[in-house]
């Protein structure tokens, strides 16, 4: 082959290459560019919560991080209502606790009749302790006290709802008969303490919680124990709960630690969902860890590894799973 001809053909050679590698850059931007915009909408808790800061964090994250993601977050009663909406499609990733959503999936209590077979967990998140706060001229010193008391079980439908009528059932009260309940948000029951209308409160969130220091910094609010014998009614009835410490100096004026109760609180969606969306989901929550820690002290200690632990047999959605076997979390 003369030196003419081999340069010819060694052109030829790298114009296809070259064509091809553009052919293939553009069908690659092309499907980029034509993927339909996907839109998550993620309901969280009371804007005083844990959740919701937690909440608009991993909106903006995804948004920015993902961009075919269209992420938008809004307050809610809940973790009931919260299940209610990935039910009815009109949320796509949410917050619960393990206990509410083991009882949505299989139709029991405030689900029954309306079983969410569907709900999959996105990731195991934190320990979600109970938080009962009582003001300290109502003379509370235990659970039982509360009889006959101005009480806030939290807002109507919400998550905290089950919890005070599962412990004070424990702890020998009929619920709701033997309380004077005031179904209002934190906020709302902040501003009643302070004015001397209610004993106490119900709140269930991470630590610490925004309206729990409020209570205890401007209402002469104090943290109420549960003690060895009432935890143990409890777990009898109710297996998935784990007893837990509130260390001292989390709260204002709080000097020694409190035994509470706490269940896991887990990222939900729904099994309708596309896999491959939520693998995207749960690799971008887990490789920014940095930038989720910044939203709320609670996320400082949450750990991958135990993602996939205490779900309470809810099934993982086949995304996360993908995700979790590929670092090793799940094994292959």
């Amino acid at each position: 082959m003369t030196n003419k001809a081999g340069s010819y053909m060694c052109g030829r050679i790298l114009l296809s290459l070259m064509t091809a590698c553009s052919l293939l850059c553009g069908t690659v931007e092309l499907q980029a560019a034509d993927r339909a915009p996907v839109r998550i909408s993620i309901p969280t808790a009371a804007t005083t919560s844990t959740l919701y800061p937690i909440g608009a964090a991993l909106g903006n994250l995804w948004s920015s991080k993902l961009p075919y993601v269209k992420a938008s977050v809004q307050s809610s009663k809940g973790g009931i209502q919260n299940l209610q909406l990935l039910m009815r499609k009109e949320a796509q990733v949410s917050f619960a606790i393990t206990s509410i959503t083991y009882q949505a999936m299989k139709g029991e209590d405030k689900f029954k009749g309306r079983a969410y077979p569907d709900v999959r967990v996105l990731a195991g998140l934190y320990y979600n302790p109970n938080q009962i706060i009582a003001r300290a001229g109502s003379n509370v010193k235990e659970l039982k006290d509360f009889k006959g008391k101005v009480f806030v079980p939290g807002v109507a439908g919400g998550t905290t709802i089950g919890e005070t009528g599962a412990h004070f059932a424990a702890a020998g009260l009929r619920f709701p008969k033997d309380i004077k309940a005031q179904y209002v948000g934190p906020a709302e029951a902040g501003d009643l303490m302070r004015n001397n209308q209610i004993d106490g409160a119900w709140i269930m969130a991470g630590l610490p919680n925004a309206g729990v220091s409020e209570m205890c910094a401007t209402a002469d609010g104090q943290l109420i124990g549960i003690d060895d014998a009432t935890f143990e009614n409890l777990k009898k009835e109710y297996p998935w709960y784990a007893k837990f410490q509130i260390p001292a100096g989390t709260y204002p004026n709080q000097e020694e630690n409190v035994q509470t109760s706490s269940v896991k609180m887990i990222l939900v969606t729904d099994a309708s969902v596309p896999e491959d969306v939520i693998y995207d989901l749960t690799k971008c929550f887990w490789e920014n860890q940095d930038i989720m820690k910044k939203s709320h002290a609670v996320m400082h200690g949450i750990d991958v590894r135990s993602a996939v632990t205490d779900l309470a047999d809810i099934p993982l959605h086949p995304g996360a799973v993908k995700y979790y076997k590929e670092i090793g979390v799940i094994q292959k």
